[in-house]
């Protein structure tokens, strides 16, 4: 494929305009930058897999998502510290699949993290409404300063975004922590297998309805995989992107386990299989309508909610930013200004996620098209580790996944099954992106793979492996 694209010669001062600021994060606001991702959907999303496959079947389907997700955690982590570039996933794929594939992975994961924000921007706002804060009837207005404060945030300067992310994290770690603490008296085994309809049992609505939680426990660990799009911003990549990563998907799990156990535990798994928000609804349950533990859960969950858009913001950011900067799409914005922040990348996706929260107002739906276009960006970039394993054995690895391609086929083989799962679960929304993709994809054949930018880092790292398998050859 790459003999089929075209490059343009840009000047010397066309990088100048496109640098971000190094060394503004080390590895503990990495793996705080991997939490925040993720940890709005430990406050609410997960329960819905009550309702999909009882509590068995979410259980069944969270282990093997959680599997998922580590084996794949360990296989970026590998590519991640080899070619540390603000592409992430577009990265390594380009690398190993070519500029065809290294686009469609991007694309892939840039439709999850411009969905998500739209999403949580749709939560927050139910959230500020329920809570009956400022009088609010229409949610428009939550979304509108959603947006503009923390895209304005992110452009005042990476480094200070990273440091507030970092505590409206710990915020929403602290609210978790004490939910987990205040549950454990109320832990019933009985109330686990609660849930109404089906046969009973473990698995109520047998293995048909483990499949359907698939998409549901993806929510324990959705947008982990975004910390490598954090590279170019890192102290030290090669060390510090593996320790990013695997830490927060270790605190990831440790949450993931304790929810999952002691919210349908105490209060049971039929209050919470259709709750928007089953934190405050497991406390209510459990202590009463007046509980302290439901008040501090709803009121500072909010900060969970917070933590994910805000993190979003910033992957959503820089994968605009290395795609546009490569040629792949309209290379203005990629753009950065005095503050080496790229506010093209941030405030153009900002605009249409604004407008996707205020038109549509179905976070559920905006979440199933995210969670559809991660799966798929999983599946690539699974198939491009073992490919750059067994193709590139010499490349520079200063970490290794433990085990090698066969951890990262164990998480290409469940990120299949994931793809299918989201499919057969909501088809409009695989229908969207794959209509996204598919416009994408001819956007590239038409136009972009002859204006591509032979400098871009992405786009030289591929270079050279192409030029070393030419001396070799």
């Amino acid at each position: 494929m790459a003999k089929h694209v075209e490059y343009e010669t840009v000047g010397s001062d066309y990088l100048e305009q496109r640098q971000l600021k190094r060394g503004a994060a080390g590895w503990v606001l990495l793996a705080g930058l991997g939490v925040s991702y993720v940890i709005s959907g430990d406050f609410a999303g997960w329960n819905f897999g009550l309702e999909q496959g009882g509590w068995g079947g979410l259980l069944v389907a969270t282990v093997l998502m959680g599997a998922m997700y580590t084996c794949m955690v360990f296989g970026l982590a590998e590519l991640a510290s080899a070619l540390p570039v603000a592409g992430g996933g577009y990265g390594f794929a380009r690398r190993a699949l070519g500029p065809l594939g290294g686009f469609a992975t991007g694309v892939a994961i840039l439709i999850e993290y411009a969905m998500a924000p739209a999403a949580i921007a749709v939560f927050i706002g139910g959230y500020v409404e329920t809570l009956g804060l400022f009088g609010l009837t229409n949610s428009w207005p939550v979304y509108l300063v959603c947006f503009a404060v923390f895209i304005g945030v992110h452009l005042y300067g990476v480094g200070e975004a990273l440091r507030l992310m970092f505590v409206i994290t710990g915020v929403a770690v602290v609210a978790l922590v004490v939910f987990v603490i205040g549950m454990v008296p109320a832990f019933d085994p009985d109330k686990l297998f609660d849930v109404v309809g089906g046969d009973g049992g473990f698995l109520p609505f047998g293995v048909a309805g483990a499949l359907g939680a698939l998409v549901y426990a993806i929510w324990f660990f959705l947008g982990v995989e975004g910390v490598p799009v954090a590279a170019e911003e890192a102290r030290d990549p090669k060390r510090d992107m593996p320790r990013g990563i695997i830490g927060a998907m270790l605190v990831l799990l440790v949450f993931a386990g304790a929810i999952l156990v002691l919210a349908p535990g105490g209060a049971g798994s039929e209050a919470l299989k259709a709750s928007d928000n089953p934190l405050p609804a497991a406390a209510r349950a459990a202590y009463g309508e007046g509980s302290v533990l439901a008040q501090v859960v709803n009121y500072v969950g909010l900060a969970g909610l917070v933590a994910s858009f805000f993190s979003l913001i910033f992957a959503y950011s820089r994968q605009l930013f290395a795609l546009s900067r490569a040629g792949y799409l309209p290379r203005w914005l990629s753009r950065t200004g005095r503050r080496k922040t790229p506010y093209l990348a941030l405030a153009v996706p900002g605009v249409i996620g604004f407008a996707l929260a205020a038109i549509t107002r179905d976070g559920a739906q905006l979440i199933n098209i995210a969670v559809f276009g991660a799966a798929l960006s999983y599946v690539l970039m699974m198939v491009s580790h073992i490919v750059l394993r067994v193709r590139e054995p010499e490349l520079e690895r200063p970490y290794r996944t433990p085990g090698g391609v066969v951890t990262t086929g164990v998480a290409l083989v469940l990120a299949v099954a994931a793809v299918v799962a989201t499919f057969f679960v909501d088809e409009l929304a695989a229908g969207i992106t794959a209509g996204i993709v598919v416009v994408a994809l001819a956007y590239f054949w038409f136009y972009s793979r002859h204006h591509l930018v032979a400098s871009a880092p992405e786009e030289e790292f591929a270079a050279i492996a192409r030029a070393e398998q030419e001396l070799k050859d």
